[in-house]
């Protein structure tokens, strides 16, 4: 059996940048389209999916390696990673989706693999540009007019539209002003 496997497509930014807030607004604009769209998010320090107090919580804090828990409307892995000195990478992650069942796979963070990604810059952050330093940039978007020497598609923050329509000529061969 020949499993599909969607496009990647990554997000990068300083933190604070607004890469939550953005794909928040252009995951409901893709799925509008027809897109499934699964996602991947780095998270910089630890986290838990579930609350204290909960069976959940108190299965896998009782020292379950993973603990699964499903209910009619979806379902969790929460999966003990061992102690580690760096990030996990995509190739670990991405056998946990269901990539059959995905058209494109959105990934936040992760700037440092080799994926296609959009950098989100807001020069009144103060901070340089990840492009050209950080691998992979395929497109800029941002909230004013970038520098004159950027050789790479510049989409507007403000435009999910914009945005969307970028990546649907990019990844589902439909045809947009960008393809």
């Amino acid at each position: 059996m020949i499993l599909k496997s969607p496009p990647l497509l990554g997000f990068c930014a300083y933190s604070g940048t607004g890469k939550t807030t953005l794909l928040t607004q252009l995951i409901p604009v893709l799925k509008e389209h027809g897109l499934k769209i699964g996602l991947v998010k780095h998270a910089h320090h630890g986290f838990d999916t579930d609350l204290p107090g909960k069976d959940s919580y108190k299965l896998r804090k009782a020292g379950a390696c993973e603990m699964l828990v499903a209910s009619a409307k979806r379902w969790a892995l929460v999966h003990e990673s061992q102690e580690r000195t760096g990030d996990p990478v995509l190739e670990e992650l991405l056998p946990h989706l269901s990539l059959e069942e995905l058209d494109l796979v959105l990934v936040e963070g992760f700037k440092h693999e080799s994926l296609p990604k959009i950098e989100l810059h807001r020069p009144s952050l103060g901070k340089p540009y990840l492009f050209p330093n950080v691998p992979g940039i395929i497109a800029l978007a941002t909230d004013l007019a970038p520098r004159e020497d950027i050789e790479i598609p510049v989409l507007d923050l403000n435009k999910i539209d914009e945005i969307a329509e970028f990546i649907m000529g990019k990844y589902t061969g439909r045809q947009t002003s960008y393809t």
